[in-house]
């Protein structure tokens, strides 16, 4: 038996902890899974307890009920554990950065998994990752904290990353850096002067403070007037209507690390 390519991680799981990115995924990469002649999405590394299965399997059918989920863990303990969770359209499997499926699949969801590994070894991940997917396939890596409340993705298709979204609770919201803490392990060490993405934040922070007088409307509204600031000077790809969500997603070619 060939043994899965990778660590395995804390597995730490909460309910509803992936929520933004599962709710994102499934109002942009929708129209891609209602193509797919049998779309089928991995969550990678879900952790000691299928939860985030569970509810990826929930979210993605409305956009496509046709979806189906594959759970993969590197810990068999884990997916033993989660067997007695499937139902119609739900599977777990051992695995890990192989993704030992038959067919390629149309999402692969890799949340807290790199955080654990060097940065140098991210590019050979993602690539090896977007190599398994299916042609119009999409990989979203990323972090967020225990609860949910604030979460940093990257998105990539077969050709390599496209976008960074940037999500949070906005009532806990102090300042836009706050999401810092939660930038992926492509861009955690790449916050310092120099680089996109502490310019990018710092920036952010300015519009923030600059839209101060609309927080008498609610924090929802200040961060569309900040983020509709921001678009001036930055090449974001979303509009109002994810704005509204608490989101903002930056062309990657924008906040990518300076080369070494």
């Amino acid at each position: 038996m060939t043994r899965p390519v990778g660590t395995a991680t804390r597995g730490t799981t909460n309910p509803n902890r992936l929520r933004r990115m599962d709710r994102w995924i499934a109002a942009t990469h929708g129209p891609a899974l209602r193509r797919s002649e049998a779309p089928v999405a991995v969550d990678l590394g879900y952790g000691a307890a299928p939860w985030t299965a569970l509810e990826l399997l929930q979210r993605l059918r409305t956009a496509d009920p046709r979806c189906e989920v594959v759970g993969i863990e590197i810990d068999p303990a884990r997916v033993a554990a989660a067997k007695p969770y499937e139902r119609e359209g739900l599977s777990f499997r051992h695995g890990g950065f192989e993704v030992p499926l038959p067919a390629r699949p149309t999402l692969i969801r890799a949340a807290n998994v790199l955080r654990q590994y060097d940065e140098g070894e991210v590019a050979a991940v993602w690539a090896r990752l977007c190599a398994r997917l299916a042609p119009g396939g999409l990989l979203v890596e990323g972090t967020c904290d225990e609860i949910g409340r604030r979460h940093v993705w990257v998105a990539l298709g077969p050709q390599g990353p496209r976008t960074v979204t940037f999500a949070t609770r906005l009532g806990s919201l102090e300042r836009p850096s706050d999401l810092a803490e939660r930038l992926p392990k492509a861009l955690i060490h790449r916050n310092v002067p120099g680089e996109p993405v502490h310019a990018f934040l710092r920036d952010f922070d300015r519009a923030w403070a600059a839209a101060a007088p609309y927080a008498s409307l609610g924090a929802r509204q200040r961060w569309i007037k900040a983020v509709g600031d921001l678009a001036g000077d930055w090449p974001l790809t979303d509009g109002r209507r994810r704005w509204r969500q608490g989101e903002v997603t930056v062309n990657w070619a924008a906040l990518a690390p300076n080369s070494v």
